[in-house]
């Protein structure tokens, strides 16, 4: 497999030093690679899928994938990419996000050709007169300016806290090669510059013979030109506990016609056979949005498994077809996180006056001409009868009762 043309294909690859030693190393040898992550949250979003991806096509195609994650220079603040200082997390903080994101990688990535790393176990040994001594002296203050990392900062300010992230980075870089016969670096775009000066650090330390290369991804846009992975409510997190899911499936399956085959090629491993028949349905057949159902299929899976994929699809079936009362609790609670809730109690009462103490309903005579006019499901069943009283602890574990409105208009009544 040649994996720089796949990658090519792909549309993944934004820069790359010395690609022909690079492709004469893959081609030789299982080759050792990194990428890092910074404990700034106690989860990944789908922000960072986005070189972490690269790292599994090398990692299926028998290369020695290796994750760092930041612990040392997740305490001081990467530049990269922000307009102000950081603000510093407490350690015991950067110790939880450690732990957090290490669990997540290792459900990513598996136990085969992965090792997981923290460079908190090499950057606190470091003291600061050796670290001037032996690496300090080897950065030029003026190349550093120049470095696109820096300079995009220079008018609004940076701390030499933040100024010398570059250095901690090229460190971890030449203690990989050094420890782990790791060559390559991947990262975003935007970590060019501090990747190509770990490469000129090695150089300076082991001499211009010796094999290292970057290769950067592209910055991901969305067809409007806005930055990929941001939605109104947020960032699309990879903990289920942050966003459900129902919730990320539903992302991958909303995404532009425009984007889906790129989104296609990127997060997902199918071929290319199978995402040109899709392109070609994304032409023909737009209104199916086969593409993006198997995008939401894939990554979902990929993330979260098989059966939040199921999981996901039924809580979809239900809610387009007003059949609910087939779904567990659990599938409550992903799909109607973000409906109109209600907080009620466990007791039985008369279905008129609970809708008007709930406020599903604004008067009783309404209610009661909506219960008539068959406007009112409860649990997935149409309620007509006005002497109908409400059980809320008859369905979904005693958790829920779910209310709709006519067509499409859904309530959640949480029991407590």
């Amino acid at each position: 497999m040649d994996i720089i043309k796949e990658l090519k294909w792909r549309g993944a690859i934004n820069q790359m030093s010395d690609e022909e030693g690079l492709r004469r190393a893959l081609s030789d040898k299982s080759v050792g690679l990194y990428c890092g992550v910074d404990p700034t949250g106690d989860s990944l979003h789908i922000g960072h899928l986005i070189p972490f991806m690269m790292l599994k096509r090398f990692q299926m195609a028998g290369h020695r994938a290796h994750i760092l994650i930041g612990g040392g220079t997740g305490s001081i603040g990467d530049p990269s990419g922000k307009k102000a200082e950081r603000v510093l997390q407490t350690m015991e903080q950067v110790h939880h996000n450690e732990r957090c994101q290490t669990e997540q990688m290792q459900k990513l990535f598996g136990k085969d050709n992965i090792t997981v790393v923290n460079n908190y176990d090499w950057l606190s040994k470091l003291d600061l007169l050796g670290f001037l001594r032996d690496y300090g002296k080897l950065f030029n203050i003026n190349t550093m300016l120049n470095k696109e990392v820096i300079s995009s900062r220079l008018e609004v300010g940076i701390s030499f806290t933040e100024f010398t992230y570059q250095i901690l980075q090229s460190l971890d870089f030449y203690h990989l090669y050094k420890h782990n016969d790791v060559q390559l670096q991947i990262g975003g775009a935007d970590q060019w510059g501090n990747i190509t000066a770990g490469i000129d650090m090695i150089h300076k330390l082991e001499g211009n013979k010796a094999q290292v290369f970057a290769l950067t991804v592209p910055l991901m846009l969305k067809a409007d030109g806005t930055k990929f992975g941001k939605t109104a409510g947020g960032a699309v997190w990879l903990d289920a506990k942050k966003t459900t899911p129902y919730e990320f499936y539903q992302f991958w399956l909303n995404q532009d016609d425009r984007d889906v085959i790129k989104y296609l090629k990127f997060f997902t491993f199918l071929d290319q056979t199978e995402i040109a028949e899709l392109a070609e349905k994304v032409k023909t057949q737009p209104e199916k949005r086969e593409a993006q159902r198997r995008l939401a299929e894939e990554v979902t899976e990929f993330v979260h498994g098989k059966e939040a994929v199921k999981q996901a699809e039924r809580i979809s079936k239900a809610l387009f077809s007003g059949d609910v009362k087939q779904l567990t609790a659990v599938e409550i609670e992903q799909g109607f996180k973000k409906m109109p809730t209600v907080v009620v109690t466990a007791a039985k009462k008369n279905i008129v006056d609970w809708l008007v103490e709930t406020e599903i309903e604004k008067s009783k005579r309404q209610a009661r001409e909506d219960i008539t006019n068959g406007a009112i499901y409860i649990n997935g069943e149409r309620t007509q009868d006005l002497e109908f009283e409400i059980d809320p602890t008859a369905s979904f574990d005693g958790k829920f009762v779910i209310v709709r409105r006519g067509k499409k208009k859904y309530f959640l009544a949480e029991v407590k």
